[in-house]
């Protein structure tokens, strides 16, 4: 049965599409162009098969999503309608309230598999060595099953592997979890932390200097954390404010 408040407020009414668990989680991988169930479980690897199927279907059944067969015949591919676009807005502003205001994340939040994704969908391919160009991340302070994975620019086309791809790896980037994660968010600062050796880079000098201007960072890193704590401490230690 679906919950409903009982209110005609148009916040409760979105709130009873919106307030489900996972469901602005699955919004913002369509946003970001997920089209594909298989991916939008790498982009969202701690949600299950069966919750995934039933967030799409809501999502579907609300008018946000479109469920179309794909071009190969097999299986289905997933849009947002004019409403489901409607809302990048407000995702957009929740994850800005949630870099400065939301708790402090805890170890359990660092998930290295949704980290590989986000990533791979912020390389600035354009700095990036023409052919094929294979970064292993390796990390301390990570879960046994996910200790390391790659991120591959073949001429613009990025992939995100958390098995080894079978390339020549070009580069290396060892470091604590944490630490990098919050160099990802712009909690530290990603240049001062490789300068200072605690973010390692192994690998051709060249592109360890030219590796900088390759990460665009997560799209919120340039928004300041306010919540006291550890993380605006930390972010205020590195950048001044």
């Amino acid at each position: 049965m679906e919950s409903r408040y009982g209110q005609y407020c148009p916040v409760a009414l979105a709130t009873e599409i919106l307030g489900e668990r996972w469901t602005i989680l699955v919004l913002l991988a369509l946003m970001d162009g997920v089209e594909r169930f298989n991916d939008l479980q790498r982009a969202l690897p701690r949600i299950s098969a069966t919750m995934l199927s039933q967030r799409l279907r809501s999502l579907e059944n609300a008018g946000l999503v479109r469920k179309k067969k794909a071009p190969t015949g097999r299986g289905h591919e997933y849009s947002l309608t004019e409403a489901g676009r409607e809302l990048e807005d407000v995702v957009m502003g929740m994850g800005r309230w949630g870099q400065r205001w939301a708790r402090d994340m805890t170890l359990d939040d660092m998930d290295p598999r949704h980290l590989a994704w986000s990533m791979h969908l912020r390389m600035n391919v354009d700095a990036m060595p023409v052919g094929r160009t294979v970064l292993q991340f390796e990390f301390t302070g990570a879960p046994d099953d996910c200790k390391r994975f790659w991120i591959v620019n073949t001429n613009g086309t990025v992939e995100m592997c958390i098995e080894h791809p079978g390339f020549d790896v070009d580069l290396t980037v060892k470091s604590d979890l944490r630490r990098f994660v919050e160099a990802w968010r712009g909690i530290r600062s990603l240049p001062a932390e490789l300068a200072a050796g605690r973010i390692v880079l192994v690998g051709p000098p060249a592109l360890q200097r030219a590796f900088p201007d390759w990460v665009l960072l997560s799209a919120l890193a340039h928004v300041g954390r306010e919540r006291a704590g550890r993380e605006r401490t930390t972010s205020r230690r590195y950048h001044g404010t």
